[in-house]
């Protein structure tokens, strides 16, 4: 590995050993096993190798779930008929990484006062979009590419939404596959 990828590895250790919040630049070159130069080096700031370390670890992790749960719900059966198990599968991601999760919301609203990493968090969603939609294409051979992409688009935007929801109200009920079907189909007017 050379010291970008060290220190990616180092920030995510140093994150998750010390939070997001106390993790100081010496915490994640200490862990990385390279110096402070280096941060600034390869990515300009600590501010911007959390922000990358966290998208990066936590999104492919996150994502191949979120992968798995579009597949395996969509496994020979059509978008419409898969809808509610797929969303099923979706909410049940969100349940097994909560922790996961919190700290890339935490990681977000650093994002959202740092118009650098806001660039490099709109070309990772847009890599998202397009992941999902090969997932969504592969599990749901019918669909055009564009629809793939929307589909995408759709069950990110959502599940995005729904990972908040779960984390600030744990109590309150969330939405399930059933209720997404009736909701679609109250909004196609049927």
């Amino acid at each position: 590995m050379g010291n970008r990828e060290d220190l990616l590895t180092g920030a995510r250790k140093a994150i998750l050993d010390r939070g997001l919040a106390k993790v100081t630049a010496r915490d994640i070159a200490n862990a990385a096993g390279v110096s402070l130069a280096a941060i600034g080096y390869h990515f300009g700031s600590k501010d911007r190798l959390v922000t990358e370390a966290v998208t990066t670890g936590l999104g492919s992790m996150i994502g191949d779930d979120m992968d798995a749960a579009i597949k395996d719900a969509g496994e020979g059966r059509s978008l419409a008929d898969a809808l509610p198990g797929t969303w099923n599968n979706l909410v049940d991601v969100v349940m097994r990484h909560r922790e996961n999760l919190m700290l890339s919301i935490e990681n977000g609203i650093q994002i959202a006062r740092d118009p650098e990493s806001q660039g490099f968090m709109a070309e990772a969603t847009a890599e998202a979009y397009d992941d999902l939609a090969v997932v969504v294409r592969e599990a749901h051979p019918a669909l055009s590419a564009d629809e793939a992409r929307a589909v995408g688009k759709l069950f990110y935007v959502l599940f995005q939404g729904m990972a908040v929801q779960a984390l600030i109200a744990p109590a309150a009920e969330l939405l399930d596959g059933d209720e997404l079907v009736r909701a679609v189909r109250a909004v196609r007017g049927e």
